[in-house]
C-alpha cells in the first residue's frame, strides 16, 4: 500500500517480481513521467498556488523559470550553507501545500542537516527522471494483468492529480478505481483512511492477504 513515490516504486517492484506479490492498493497515483514532474515543479500546480511558488523563485538566486530543478540543484549541492536554509523553507512550505492543500496551515518548517539531506534525495531522483524511461510504468502494466489492485485517489491532489489514477485504471482494466471526492494527497483525510480501510479488509477477505 503506497502512495506518490512509494505507488510508483510498488508499481515497478511488482512488474519485476511479479511472483511475490499477491495485491496492490495503490493510493495517490504517481506514475513518474515527465509530465508528473512538471506539474511539480514546472507549471501545473504554480497556477493553483502561484504565491506561494513565486515565494520559493524569489529565494532562489538564479531561478530557472523553464527548469527549477536546476535553480535548486545548484544551491544544496553548493557550499552556501545560509542560501541553503533560506531556500529550504520556501521548498518545503511548497510540498507541504501541495500535499495538504485547503488543510494546510502556514507554518516555519524546522531545518536541520537531516532536512538537506532529505532535500537532496528528492532533488537527485527527480533530476535524473527516478531512473526509469518515460512511461515505463504504463508501458509495463501487461505484466500486473492478474494481480488484484485497487486504485484509490482524492479528487483534490494537488500533488499527483487524478489524471495518473485515469491513466493507470486505463491500463489495469481489471483494477478497481476509487475516486474520493473530498480528498486531497495525504493518507489522514477521514475519506482517504476509510478508503484504505475497506481495501485491506477486501483483501483479507478475498485471502489474497
Amino acid at each position: 500500500m503506497a502512495g506518490r513515490g512509494g505507488g510508483a516504486l510498488a508499481l515497478l517492484y511488482a512488474q519485476q517480481h511479479t511472483e511475490r506479490v499477491s495485491g496492490l492498493v495503490i493510493r495517490a497515483v504517481f506514475l513518474a513521467r515527465q509530465k508528473d514532474l512538471d506539474w511539480y515543479a514546472k507549471d501545473g500546480a504554480n497556477r493553483i498556488f502561484a504565491e506561494q511558488w513565486q515565494q520559493l523563485l524569489d529565494s532562489l538566486p538564479d531561478p530557472h523559470t523553464e527548469d527549477i530543478l536546476v535553480s535548486l540543484c545548484a544551491v544544496f549541492w553548493g557550499d552556501d550553507l545560509e542560501l541553503q536554509a533560506r531556500v529550504a523553507q520556501p521548498w518545503l512550505t511548497w510540498g507541504a501545500l501541495t500535499a495538504l492543500g485547503n488543510a494546510y496551515q502556514a507554518k516555519e518548517l524546522a531545518i536541520t542537516g537531516q532536512t538537506f539531506k532529505q532535500i537532496r534525495m528528492e532533488l537527485h531522483y527527480a533530476k535524473h527522471r527516478y531512473f526509469i524511461s518515460e512511461n515505463q510504468i504504463l508501458d509495463n502494466c501487461g505484466l500486473l494483468q492478474t494481480i488484484p489492485t485497487r486504485i484509490i485517489h482524492g479528487r483534490q491532489d494537488f500533488l499527483c492529480p487524478l489524471e495518473a489514477g485515469i491513466k493507470l485504471h486505463q491500463a489495469l482494466p481489471q483494477a478497481s478505481l476509487v475516486v474520493l471526492p473530498n480528498a486531497g494527497h495525504i493518507a489522514q483525510h477521514p475519506e482517504m483512511i476509510d478508503a484504505l480501510v475497506a481495501a485491506t479488509d477486501a483483501f483479507a477477505e478475498s485471502g489474497c492477504w
